[in-house]
């Protein structure tokens, strides 16, 4: 897939932590393959507006209870989509949730980053996210900060 000729899709994503380090990843109705939850921007939405509807319609996370950190902007081939690609604006979401999979997402797991060989994972997953782990500090969020 040549990437100057692909259909770009902007998205907005997060990568939520655990205690023990693991990565949340939803997998959606439908598909096969695990990524960080999130979604399409909607017109003339700021990428931290979408992520915030997106957590509240996927894992019925309140809007105003997850702090984020941004991460940069990565693309990756999408998973579910033939010849597109996502642009997709990565947020560190500090705080301690309970997912709960809604809409059109039917599983949410918590994914050992050191133990993937056998789990699908979506290109922006394995190839942008996994690498940026070991620099996250999440250390506040490890002592127990809570999200305001």
């Amino acid at each position: 897939m040549r990437a100057d000729s692909s259909r770009k899709i902007r998205i907005a994503a997060a990568v939520i932590l655990d205690e023990q380090g693991r990565l949340a990843l939803v997998r959606k109705r439908g598909t096969k393959a695990f990524m960080q939850p999130g979604g399409k921007l909607e017109i003339d939405e700021t990428p931290e507006a979408c992520l915030r509807r997106e957590l509240h319609e996927e894992l019925a996370i309140e809007p105003g209870r997850a702090r984020m950190r941004a991460l940069g902007t990565f693309a990756a081939p999408a998973a579910n989509e033939p010849d597109a690609v996502v642009e997709a604006a990565l947020y560190f979401v500090e705080g301690r949730f309970e997912l709960k999979p809604a809409a059109e997402i039917a599983e949410v797991i918590w994914l050992d980053p050191t133990a993937i060989a056998d789990v699908q994972l979506a290109p922006l997953t394995r190839n942008a996210v996994l690498p940026l782990l070991p620099g996250i500090d999440n250390t506040a969020d490890r002592a127990g900060a809570q999200a305001p």
